[in-house]
């Protein structure tokens, strides 16, 4: 289906050469985009996770009293959210 979409240049600029630097098109980064935004939205639903993801699509951990957040603690979130 196609549909239109108003962006911003400076977004569209960048998202076509971060599409040309993969090697793949604007329409498949927008696809993969909406599906992982929409994604997070069905799992954020679902359950309370210890983390939520920022508009870049960064894992924001929430902190819970003392602990220390490990780098495999960020590498499960990050593979949980499929970034």
């Amino acid at each position: 289906m196609k549909t239109t979409i108003d962006l911003a240049d400076d977004l569209l600029a960048e998202a076509k050469a971060t599409a040309a630097r993969r090697r793949t098109t604007l329409k498949a980064m927008v696809e993969h985009a909406l599906r992982r935004e929409i994604k997070n939205d069905q799992t954020s639903k679902n359950a309370n996770p210890s983390y939520t993801i920022d508009e870049h699509g960064l894992p924001l951990i929430r902190k819970r009293g003392k602990n220390v957040v490990t780098s495999e603690q960020v590498h499960q979130i990050m593979e949980e959210a499929g970034i």
